[in-house]
């Protein structure tokens, strides 16, 4: 019996240690299994070492004199930069933060103070902003991700109860991350431009396209230096700061998978010269200096303000009389995209190009929620990945000294659809004939000779969530929950009083506006594979309550 007790014993350690090295295993995967694709990708296509950008130059000499030379045209466009995060509409930790560039551009040009993103989310307002149309006319609905992505966000939410649950769809596989592309056909600013004899450059963020005839170079542009990573710079870097938000599955996501790298013309990755922003700017410099002598378009499309929250040391160190931290990295991070902006204005002046260059400002959605910051895009509510105000009003000026006057503004409805056939407009450059245009010219409201609206009607559509503004009102419907709201934005720009149970007629006369515009739309080129839940009011990281407002984002 003894005998027999003690090999119990001993098969029961076995076991115990059998178990315990699997439960090891299944933790240490558990752990790294969010870098997987990280991973997989640097064994696919390593990150080299920074090296020299060798932009075309342009000619040695400046036209003659009285030579016909259309506008230089600057289109700067940040990322997830909320209403709020300027001075000039109050700015970051109560406006002490000052952002004296983008404020300058404003003042020196024309402020859209009714202007709107095409699109609650990145890839599909910059869709809209480089063709002129709806992103849903053709089908690009839904913002591009990586492959597997949606897994690993539903992974790295586990046990956070106090949010309502991520929804994944089940719709099979999806296109490779390269192929989920604004289709080859359509005929973006860059190629109607070229026409006219622009060089042009794109530099920043493209996320409309990498497979075959959907890259920048292969969508009109002369040159891209294109973003290929998610970090500002690798993690844990020297001279760094970084604020991690263990709330955010998408944080986690981006720090798991993330990596400070770009290509240039197609290349193979290699590191930035330094933080990112900063040396985006600096590469912008380059190349207006390099194209003094001809017209060019620049489209400089910065990574910041979006997350992971990651500033330059010595941008945090300028900041110290803010003590939360995630707030004052940021700050830092909105610190370096004005400082960039200055750069490109002062290399413009310095080179004597200020009066034939057009300087376009915009972001291409609000300020997101799950950065967790709360007052980014006051006063609006709501967020990225929204159609309430925080999610699709956004800064928007144009500067054109000796055209534009300084200081002025323009109050009319507009849309990202109306950047690419006002450039073209300023250009000399045609529209395509073949197909509808949604976006107008706006060069007459610009310069203050024509009065009005350049539209009465907007929409937006991300799956089963849709909004329409139409004279003064605005009506958003979602399937997620099954909500209707109604707001008469002329006595209610906040959207603050639902008027959808006590205005029945509105609500239908709007709901037949979204029914005949949905009618005139393509199908989505491939599905929404998960819904986000988004807390109107509140940003990630706060404890939700059953009577808070949100809606389901389709992505």
């Amino acid at each position: 019996m003894a005998s027999t007790g003690k090999g119990l014993r001993g098969l029961a350690i076995a076991g115990a240690l059998i178990v315990g090295v699997g439960v090891a295993g299944y933790a240490a995967f558990d752990r790294w299994f969010i870098y997987l694709p990280g991973l997989i990708q640097d064994l696919r296509d390593p990150i080299g070492p920074p090296r020299s950008v060798a932009w075309q130059q342009g000619p040695a000499e400046a036209p003659a004199a009285g030579a016909e030379r259309p506008p230089n045209i600057v289109l700067i466009v940040a990322d997830d930069l909320g209403w709020n995060d300027i001075t000039l509409h109050g700015g970051v930790a109560g406006g002490t933060v000052p952002t004296p560039n983008i404020d300058r551009l404003a003042n020196e040009g024309v402020r859209l103070t009714n202007a709107y993103a095409a699109s609650g989310t990145c890839a599909p307002s910059r869709a809209a902003l480089m063709t002129g149309r709806y992103p849903t006319r053709f089908g690009f609905e839904f913002t591009p991700l990586p492959g597997g992505m949606t897994r690993v966000i539903e992974y790295t939410e586990r046990g956070q109860t106090e949010r309502r649950p991520f929804i994944l769809n089940d719709v099979g596989p999806l296109p490779d991350f390269q192929d989920m592309a604004v289709p080859t056909g359509e005929v973006t600013v860059a190629e109607m431009l070229k026409g006219r004899g622009y060089h042009t450059v794109h530099l920043g963020k493209w996320h409309l396209g990498g497979a075959a005839g959907s890259s920048p170079q292969a969508q009109g542009f002369d040159e891209s230096l294109d973003l290929a990573g998610l970090l500002y710079a690798p993690a844990g870097s020297d001279g760094v700061v970084e604020a991690r938000q263990d709330f955010d599955p998408l944080d986690q996501v981006y720090w798991a998978i993330g990596r400070a790298a770009v290509t240039f013309n197609g290349s193979e990755r290699f590191a930035p010269d330094g933080y990112l922003t900063d040396y985006f700017s600096r590469e912008a410099v380059k190349v207006i200096e390099a194209n003094r002598n001809r017209p060019f378009f620049l489209y400089l499309a910065q990574w910041a303000p979006h997350s992971p929250l990651q500033a330059s040391q010595a941008d945090y160190d300028a900041l110290a009389h803010i003590k939360h931290h995630p707030t004052r990295v940021y700050a830092a991070m909105i610190r370096a995209l004005d400082r960039g902006v200055g750069q490109v204005l002062d290399t413009l002046e310095e080179q004597g190009l200020s009066e034939n260059t057009v300087v376009i400002f915009t972001s291409d959605n609000g300020g997101a929620h799950y950065i967790g910051l709360p007052e980014i895009n006051k006063p609006w509510r709501g967020w990225k990945a929204t159609f309430f105000g925080g999610g699709i009003r956004v800064p928007t000026f144009v500067r054109w000294p000796g055209t534009i006057a300084p200081g002025s503004t323009m109050a009319g409805l507009s849309q990202h659809i109306d950047i690419a056939p006002t450039i073209a407009a300023i250009a000399g450059a045609d529209l395509p004939g073949d197909r509808p245009i949604d976006g107008r010219d706006l060069t007459s409201f610009l310069t203050g000779t024509a009065g009005g609206d350049p539209h009465e009607t907007l929409f937006w559509r991300s799956g089963h969530y849709e909004a329409v503004i139409h004279q003064g009102w605005k009506l958003q419907r979602t399937a997620r929950p099954a909500r209707t709201w109604l707001f008469n934005l002329t006595a209610d720009p906040e959207e603050r009083t639902n008027l959808a149970v006590s205005e029945p007629a509105k609500v239908q006369e709007l709901s037949a506006l979204l029914a005949a515009h949905a009618a005139t739309q393509a199908q989505p080129l491939w599905p929404s594979a998960a819904e986000m839940p988004v807390s109107i009011d509140k940003p990630s990281g706060v404890p939700e309550s059953a009577e808070d407002e949100y809606v389901y984002w389709p992505n």
